[in-house]
């Protein structure tokens, strides 16, 4: 009770907007199975897969730096309502036609507006908790969309063989139920009034580009591009894993993969709180470097056992702890850097740069796995993993430096 305790005390938006992400990922089915609709509905080999998913991640990249522009200029609440109701419509044309080209674009077309609006979310949590408080009400919501996520993926695998129309509609009507709650229920995102000492770095700088600003704060750069390495690592998970357990398992992979991504949202409800208030005096860069030692560690298990089934759950309860712990440093670490005026635009170059990292990671694991072997693709993986994690070495030296004034004590 101690550990759910320390969620108390936050502005009631934030409880509301946890429990959206909550609704909404209880549907997320469809796109955690992408790579299997790719390959075993639509017959597409692994290379192809790799082509797909990469060119439509750079087409992306416009979309995501649009997300943060409209995040610093308009409601942030109304960008989030708008933008789920065309996810909602792509949605429910899905459930409606067959399974086919188009109904691959309006997926991605749905995604694209997910990843649109997150600028707009990442900026609400930001402007609504004090400095002191960020990180919990960043865990929050992490926590409460990880509570809906937790059997949405071994439904879908499920759902995958006969139903995936069933599967589309679920979607649709879980970001549609996202979107009421948030409309009626999110009254006042009025950014707090930090004045710490630590918080010098949030004041604002309107009529600044966000170049300019960045200019000043080069660090960032590394950051994003430590952080970016590690997205670019955890995509494997949903790109190389279930192309293993397919052509291990044969037609037990769908069912195996989504009971082993219901384990990864088990182990980040229980351990979410628990990590939380364990590493609260971690600083954000060395929540980053356990982030990505974690992911190598559980990509090299996953490597090593391939075949026993029970190592792959092994393996996943490690990624997720490294995937708790970037989550938990992430949110904080940009928005206690940046100015508040630039803190939907920061998201978006972040996730732009993520994307063509990952998209560059992606299509070269890709063409080993196709060309070579899974083990050579694994291998190259952790290889690529071991750089970031010297990268986020460097970055923790170099934040200290150029950030003085956070790792003094609060006020």
């Amino acid at each position: 009770m101690n550990i759910l305790s320390q969620y108390k005390g936050l502005r009631k938006e934030n409880y509301v907007l946890c429990f959206g992400r909550m609704v909404t990922a209880m549907g997320s089915l469809v796109w955690p199975m992408l790579t299997m609709i790719l390959n075993q509905k639509m017959g597409m080999r692994a290379d192809h897969i790799a082509w797909i998913i990469a060119v439509v991640g750079a087409l992306s990249m416009p979309v995501n730096l649009i997300g943060g522009r409209i995040a610093d200029s308009f409601d942030k609440k109304m960008n989030i309502i708008y933008l789920d109701m065309v996810s909602v419509t792509c949605y429910i044309i899905c459930a409606s036609i067959p399974l086919s080209a188009i109904s691959i674009v309006l997926m991605f077309i749905a995604s694209a507006c997910q990843n649109m609006e997150q600028p707009s979310y990442s900026a609400i949590i930001a402007d609504i908790s004090f400095l002191k408080d960020r990180e919990r009400a960043y865990s929050l919501q992490y926590l409460g969309g990880n509570l809906g996520f937790v059997l949405s993926p071994m439904l879908a695998g499920f759902l995958f063989q006969n139903y995936l129309w069933l599967a589309f509609l679920i979607s649709a009507a879980s970001i549609g139920s996202s979107s009421l709650l948030i409309f009626f229920l999110v009254k006042d995102i009025t950014p707090v009034k930090d004045t710490v000492q630590n918080a010098k770095y949030q004041t604002e700088r309107r009529g600044e580009g966000l170049w300019t600003v960045i200019k000043k704060n080069k660090i960032i750069l590394l950051y994003i591009l430590a952080v970016s390495g590690y997205y670019a690592g955890y995509q494997i998970y949903n790109y190389m894993m279930p192309l293993d357990l397919a052509r291990v398992h044969g037609g037990s992979g769908a069912v195996i993969f989504g009971s082993i991504s219901s384990v990864n949202c088990i182990v980040v409800v229980i351990f979410t709180p628990v990590l939380t208030k364990m590493f609260q005096k971690i600083t954000e860069t060395g929540k980053t470097i356990l982030g990505q030692a974690l992911l190598l560690t559980g990509f090299t298990i996953f490597r090593l056992f391939q075949g026993q089934i029970p190592f792959y759950y092994l393996a996943m309860v490690i990624l997720t702890w490294g995937e708790i712990f970037i989550v938990l440093a992430e949110g904080p670490y940009l928005a206690n850097r940046m100015p508040a005026s630039h803190r939907g635009r920061i998201h978006g170059l972040a996730v732009v740069i993520r994307t063509a990292i990952a998209s560059g990671y992606q299509f070269l694991a890709g063409f080993i796995y196709q060309t070579v072997s899974s083990s050579a693709a694994w291998t190259a993986v952790i290889a690529i993993g071991g750089f970031f994690l010297l990268l986020c070495i460097l970055l923790a030296i170099k934040d200290r430096k150029a950030f003085k004034t956070l790792y003094e004590p609060a006020d």
